[in-house]
């Protein structure tokens, strides 16, 4: 297990779901988290979960398209906590959507969100991590960013944080800084998309597992773990890698192999 005793996170949508996940993870490996979120009570929630299994936590509640109060969020961590030595960009959302029907407010919105948001976190702890002489960064990109599974605004977005990543990677390796993005497929989450995806079909999870070489969809300690690892010293010659964390999906398209390719051999 990596050993995090030495770090300071900043998680961005750690209130539930994947950035839950990834805060009680780093936590249990020694780090004191910061919950950002842009819902108070979900952040607090993870707060009281933390501190109750006896780890630091501090909670801010802040909108990560505003640049101002992310800048007060980041110094309300360190008041609390100390410098920031890892930030994992995870918030994010999608409307879904096609090109031809999504309103342009919405697709401001998810770029907004999806890909300015992790840019003004950034902004926010660089300088400090460069005056210091290093610290981390894991952005949460998406399978999506590489490849079309719908969802254009988000998709698109989700390919700019890659390119960000290694845009960062790149600049501020000099500066001892290390940065890397994780790519999940789908992951069994609590949000509303799921939950409207499962009510107009309860066997969502099990359709989707079909199209998964490993033959499940992804929970979120599985991105927690990677997350991990790309944030502890047994990465530490890793930076500007774009990580896909999804069972196989990028690797090939299993469902056609078996219902098309191998069919029309017979």
């Amino acid at each position: 297990m990596p050993d995090h005793s030495d770090t300071v996170a900043l998680v961005t949508g750690a209130g539930h779901g994947i950035g839950r996940a990834i805060a009680l993870r780093l936590a249990r490996e020694g780090a004191a988290v910061c919950v950002l979120d842009i819902n108070a009570e979900q952040a607090q929630e993870t707060v009281r979960l933390l501190r109750e299994a006896g780890h630091r936590a501090h909670c801010e509640v802040a909108d990560i398209t505003d640049f101002a109060a992310v800048e007060g969020a980041v110094a309300g961590a360190e008041a609390a906590l100390g410098p920031v030595t890892l930030l994992v960009n995870n918030a994010g959302f999608t409307d879904a959507g096609d090109l031809d029907r999504i309103a342009l407010k919405v697709w401001h919105r998810e770029v907004e969100v999806n890909l300015n948001g992790p840019y003004h976190c950034l902004r926010a702890v660089l300088p400090g991590m460069k005056a210091r002489g290093g610290g981390v960064i894991v952005n949460i990109s998406s399978v999506n960013g590489v490849r079309y599974f719908g969802n254009p605004a988000y998709s698109a977005a989700k390919a700019g944080v890659i390119n960000l990543t290694q845009a960062v990677a790149s600049e501020y390796g000099k500066h001892g800084i290390r940065c890397n993005a994780v790519l999940p497929g789908s992951v069994r989450t609590e949000n509303v998309s799921w939950e409207i995806r499962i009510k107009k079909d309860p066997e969502v999870f099990q359709k989707l597992a079909r199209w998964y070489p490993l033959g499940r969809v992804a929970e979120p300690e599985d991105v927690a773990k990677a997350v991990s690892f790309l944030a502890s010293d047994d990465a530490g010659y890793i930076t500007g890698v774009a990580l896909p964390v999804d069972g196989g999906l990028l690797a090939g398209m299993n469902v056609m192999i078996d219902e098309f390719i191998l069919e029309s051999k017979d």
